[in-house]
């Protein structure tokens, strides 16, 4: 048994991002905010790091904390961390050659442990969640956007598509398109475009479809997915945010379950693109019955943890949080859409406050694991 001193040692949490030539950092200030300010009640050390001023071979580093007296940000003289918080925000800074660096020798340090070093690759999601027993029936039918023959029979066998980008974010770049060989114009293609109108563009020409939707998709790779007939709630289509965390054992758990109803005609759920912040019991019990509600939540529940188990099972790194988008059908079938490996906050109250303590209970169990090199 260690002695109840050591088992309480407190870790620097350091959360780590890019500096930024005209604000100090890049990265969500509330959010960073609020982080520092959990650690501040858990009495466990906490601040913001750039990857150029994360110097691993110091004793010492300069990061940023919070002053909540002026409102601030300002510039410290911190100890190593013991645990670092990969808050990169953005796909493209992560993929600079120094960040990524900086990223590989953390998790080659001897001691300290860095969880979630990169976002996440749509394509690879997918073909992660194939190869599990458990988490295979859970992936609509997905295949990259190759060209205009393997689009065409894909329409052919399902009648409508999700076009994706790989490396997408809050639902930008998707586009539906679908068959009806009915119409004259038998290809009708959706764009979401901005302040919740849609573009729609019809054709009776494949190569004309293709060729709008390789201008729409630029050099972006996509991925081309089965439509899934998700319930609605008054005519418009929902999916349940889940966000799922390590505890302090360092076990997978559901933080909270949201829904996400799509505004008026948007043919995605995201808050960015039109969506509202739900509760999801107010829109499974019109389309479910109550019972059937409270059967559904707690199977997406399980099936989040079977899929957090799996990716992180083939990913290969330590993975401490991850939010996804599940997607229920008329009959009942729970879908995987997409996982997040930098959940964006949650806006519902105890689903917020119990993931900034989550962050900090699973460093510390995080800090008291030996490095597997």
């Amino acid at each position: 048994m260690s002695s109840p001193l050591l088992s309480e040692k407190k870790p620097v949490v350091a959360v780590l991002t890019v500096d930024d030539d005209f604000k100090l950092f890049r990265g969500n200030r509330a959010n960073f905010r609020d982080i520092v300010k959990t650690g501040l009640e858990l009495d466990i050390p906490v601040y913001v790091v750039t990857a150029r001023d994360l110097k691993l071979s110091a004793k010492k580093v300069q990061g940023y904390v919070f002053h909540p007296e002026d409102k601030t940000w300002k510039k410290h003289w911190v100890p190593l961390p013991d645990v670092v918080y990969n808050r990169v925000p953005l796909r493209e800074d992560e993929r600079k050659a120094e960040v990524r660096r900086k990223i590989d020798e953390c998790l080659r340090h001897e001691s300290i442990q860095l969880y979630n070093p990169f976002f996440f690759n749509k394509w690879r999601l997918f073909d992660w969640l194939k190869k599990g027993r458990t988490t295979r029936a859970l992936v609509p039918d997905t295949k990259k956007m190759i060209g205009p023959n393997t689009l065409d029979a894909m329409l052919q066998k399902y009648g409508s598509l999700y076009l994706k980008p790989v490396s997408g974010k809050a639902g930008k770049g998707i586009m539906l398109v679908k068959l009806n060989e009915n119409e004259e114009k038998r290809y009708r293609l959706t764009l979401q475009g901005k302040r919740s109108r849609n573009v729609v563009f019809k054709t009776a020409s494949l190569p004309a479809l293709w060729k709008r939707v390789k201008s729409e998709a630029g050099r972006t790779p996509y991925i081309m997915q089965e439509s899934i007939p998700l319930a609605s709630y008054r005519g418009r289509h929902f999916d349940m945010r889940v966000l799922v965390q390590k505890t302090g054992k360092g076990v997978w758990t559901v933080t909270g379950v949201g829904a996400r109803l799509a505004g008026p005609k948007r043919i995605t759920t995201h808050v960015p693109q039109g969506g509202s912040i739900e509760d999801p019991e107010k829109l499974l019990s019109p389309a479910f019955g109550s019972d059937m509600t409270d059967f559904l939540i707690s199977r997406v529940k399980s099936n989040a943890l079977l899929i957090a188990k799996q990716i992180e099972k083939e990913c290969g790194h330590t993975l401490g949080e991850m939010s996804m988008d599940l997607g229920i059908d008329t009959e009942g079938q729970i879908w995987f859409f997409e996982a997040n490996a930098k959940p964006m906050k949650f806006d519902e109250p105890h689903i917020r406050k119990k993931s900034l303590e989550r962050i900090f209970q699973y460093s510390q169990f995080l800090s008291r694991q030996p490095k597997h090199k």
